[in-house]
């Protein structure tokens, strides 16, 4: 199985029901595609470094995730490159 580090960061227009409904729908998407989560932290809103689409600050969301193949990695990034709702992703292997 391979490691992964997921970080996520959300507009920080969303309520607090669209957070919750963007990191089940992502959590989702990994666990659908044979991928167990091991961690998952909200790190709350933060002051970006620099602005990202005209936002000084996001939401955080860490998810460590294990997986015996690159299925859901793909479809997460995938589908993360395809809302409005995630602003930045970085998908990180981590190497044991």
């Amino acid at each position: 199985m391979r490691k992964y580090e997921i970080m996520f960061i959300a507009r920080p227009t969303l309520s607090l029901e669209e957070k919750k409904n963007v990191i089940t729908k992502f959590s989702k998407i990994l666990t659908d595609n044979n991928a167990t989560i091991t961690s998952e932290k909200d790190m709350g809103q933060r002051e970006l470094a620099y602005e990202i689409k005209d936002f000084k600050s996001s939401f955080y969301y860490v998810i460590v995730l294990e997986a015996s193949d690159d299925k859901a990695i793909n479809e997460f990034d995938r589908q993360a490159r395809n809302t409005s709702d995630i602003v930045r992703h970085l998908i990180t292997k981590i190497e044991d």
